[in-house]
Order: C-alpha cells, then sequence, then structure tokens
C-alpha cells in the first residue's frame, strides 16, 4: 500500500529476434532463454506474451544475406516484414508490433548506416535509407518504428517518408539516448553483427561520459516528431533516464540491455545471486528513475510472477 512505485506486465516490452532460414528456433549462447525464432516460433511467443499481460513487442531481423546497403532492412519479403505481417494477421491488436529501424543487421560491414569511400558512416545518405525501412515495416504492420542508428536528423526524416506515404498514424519510438556501451556484445551475438576491421559505433553513438549532450539529443528527436524517446542502456544510465523524465513530457522508454540481462543469467547460474529477484529489483529501478515503459528479455520472466 505504501510502495511508491509498481511494476506491472503492462509497462514491459519483449524484444524478440527472428532469423531467416532457420527451421527450429536457435538458443543464443550467451543469453540464455532467448532465441532466435522462425516465424513459428515467434507466433507462438507473441501469443504467450499476449495472455500474460504484456502489451508490446519489439522485432529484430537476421537475414539470411547481408550486403553492403542493408537492402533486407526494406525488402517487403524481408524476415521483419514477414514477421509483421504474420502476427498482424494472427493477433490484430492484441499487440503492439515495434520494428527496430536500423541497417546494422543487414549490413555486411555491421555499421549501422552507408559507408562512404573512406569506410566511413555516410550520415546524410543513411537518411534516405531509413526512410526507405520505416515504409516497407509501416506497410507491413509496424505500429511503432525504432530507429537505433544515432545518425542526425534520422527522426525527421523517417517522420517525412512516413507521412508522404500515407503512413501519419506509425509512431516513431526514438533511441534518442543511444551509448556506445560496451554492454552490447551478446546482442550482436543474436543478430550475428560484427564490426568491420574491429571498428566501433563511437562516432555516433552518445560518449558514456556525457549527460548534457544526451539531453540535447532528445530535444532534436522532439522537435523532430518522436512520439516516445528512449535511453539505452539503462542501468548505468539512471541519472539520464531520470533526467529525460523531469526535463520533456513525453513518454520516456528504457532498454535493459543484453549485457545487463546476461549479467544477471551468468552469476544466476553460478548459484551467486538470486536471478530472478535481481532482474524484478533492476526494472523496478529503471521504472523508479522514470522510464514510462522498459524493454527486457525477461520481459515473459517478470510477466510470470507479476500476475500477468
Amino acid at each position: 500500500m505504501v510502495a511508491e512505485t509498481t511494476l506491472t506486465p503492462n509497462d514491459l516490452i519483449a524484444p524478440l529476434f527472428v532469423r531467416e532460414g532457420i527451421e527450429e528456433p536457435a538458443p543464443i549462447p550467451s543469453m540464455p532463454g532467448v532465441l532466435q525464432h522462425t516465424l513459428a516460433s515467434l507466433s507462438a511467443e507473441a501469443d504467450r506474451l499476449v495472455s500474460l499481460g504484456v502489451p508490446a513487442i519489439m522485432l529484430f531481423g537476421v537475414p539470411l544475406v547481408k550486403d553492403p546497403a542493408g537492402l533486407g532492412a526494406s525488402d517487403p519479403d524481408g524476415i521483419v516484414q514477414a514477421a509483421l505481417e504474420l502476427l498482424t494477421g494472427n493477433l490484430g491488436e492484441k499487440l503492439l508490433l515495434i520494428a527496430d529501424l536500423c541497417l546494422d543487421e543487414y549490413t555486411d560491414h555491421g555499421h549501422c548506416g552507408l559507408l562512404d569511400d573512406r569506410g566511413l558512416v555516410d550520415n546524410d545518405a543513411t537518411l534516405e535509407r531509413y526512410g526507405e525501412v520505416a515504409v516497407a515495416q509501416a506497410r507491413a504492420g509496424a505500429h511503432l518504428v525504432g530507429p537505433s542508428g544515432m545518425m542526425d536528423g534520422q527522426v525527421g526524416a523517417i517522420r517525412k517518408a512516413l507521412d508522404d506515404s500515407g503512413f501519419p498514424d506509425v509512431g516513431i519510438l526514438a533511441y534518442a539516448a543511444k551509448y556506445a556501451s560496451a554492454l552490447y556484445g551478446p546482442f550482436r551475438d543474436a543478430v550475428d553483427v560484427q564490426i568491420a576491421g574491429g571498428g566501433d559505433r563511437r562516432g555516433y553513438q552518445q560518449d558514456p561520459a556525457n549527460r548534457r549532450e544526451a539531453i540535447r539529443e532528445v530535444q532534436l528527436d522532439i522537435d523532430e516528431g518522436a512520439d516516445i524517446v528512449m535511453v539505452k542502456p539503462a542501468l548505468s544510465y539512471l541519472d539520464v533516464i531520470g533526467e529525460v523524465r523531469r526535463r520533456f513530457d513525453v513518454p520516456v522508454a528504457a532498454y535493459h540491455v543484453s549485457g545487463e540481462y546476461s549479467m544477471v543469467k551468468a552469476a544466476a547460474e553460478r548459484g551467486w545471486i538470486d536471478g530472478h529477484a535481481v532482474a524484478l529489483e533492476q526494472t523496478l529501478a529503471i521504472k523508479r528513475a522514470g522510464a514510462d515503459m522498459i524493454l527486457t528479455y525477461f520481459a515473459g520472466e517478470l510477466a510470470e510472477s507479476l500476475g500477468g
């Protein structure tokens, strides 16, 4: 009765991976309990999450073929588009469908955008590709698109592309403050991403040392038309979540990322912690910091215990 913060299944968003060209769901070794789904197993998991009261999922695709332009991301027959069409047909409006909008899962160089002749990400050329991906995802049934590449101007370019193509009601969940974190390793295993030449994304993701810069980035995304803004990762950036919540009157999401998930699972497997209790405590802390919604690989597990 006196608890200041409560957590329910309605606060959770489940990130799910769907892989092209596999016949059975494939475990991800660095993320115990998480799978690369087939279309059939994805549909079954979506049904389960609906029954538990989880209101939304975010889809990440793993294509069979990768190329320099990440063409599979906007292919009408691409794996995420196929998944969106299937889930829309099976579930209707029972589940909010969010499509991660980026190119790194689809490019052979592993970067979030197109590369110029020097091997650097070409911000402006990438914006056009993002618009193409957004329209393909909207046509397939996405309710929200989630641009995660941290390109300058990406929200405005995507909003214009959606509006010009007749999708003014498809919203944008912007990865507004996405940090160049060391906690993404298991996710890159999940989507088979290796950055060419052993590089990194510090040129376009946020410096972990900076908070004021993140606030400016959030403001820019809101000005360009973002409906929801997200901070990623969550636990190492609770101060940023809190600051965003205090400054802006828009829904705030936080991404409890793969490394945060896998550390809990690894320690629990050794018997050092009660993994479920820690997962609950961590997600409660993220909500207490100010997040209105939490993307977490614990979504299904937590929803079961929260009485979904």
